[in-house]
């Protein structure tokens, strides 16, 4: 099983979203940014050097929101999803074809990957925390 991170970057009552490089597994599908933990760091190191990567955006991991367990084919993974707010750099796309920043409701219109959609139905029953 793999742990993966999700970072939910919110600003006013949008969180921000972005879509997977076409060449990637998932490509096109959109996600909550993130990626795998190494095995040398912890959750929040993760999620703060994979936004920097990806992003170019320095983040404050602010507090874990969900934890969940997702089985594709051949994978199992744990994705743990934290709050969190940009406090620097700026946004560059590295690996994403693009962002948006959408609300909650807003996110049915995206074909997002499989494991996300548990944090979006999370996020849709928990509307006091945005």
């Amino acid at each position: 099983m793999g742990l993966v991170t999700a970072a939910l970057i919110r600003d006013e009552q949008k969180i921000l979203i972005a879509q997977r490089g076409r060449t990637k597994r998932f490509g096109s599908q959109w996600e909550f940014p993130g990626g795998k933990v190494r095995s040398d760091e912890t959750p929040e190191a993760c999620l703060r050097r994979e936004i920097l990567e990806e992003l170019n955006l320095e983040i404050r991991v602010e507090e874990h929101f969900c934890t969940v367990h997702h089985r594709y084919p051949d994978l199992h993974i744990e994705l743990m999803a934290f709050w969190c707010s940009i406090v620097g750099g700026s946004l560059q796309l590295e690996e994403h074809e693009q962002v948006r920043w959408v609300t909650v409701e807003e996110m049915e219109q995206y074909n997002f990957v499989e494991a996300d959609l548990n944090v979006i139905a999370a996020l849709a029953n928990d509307q006091g925390q945005l």
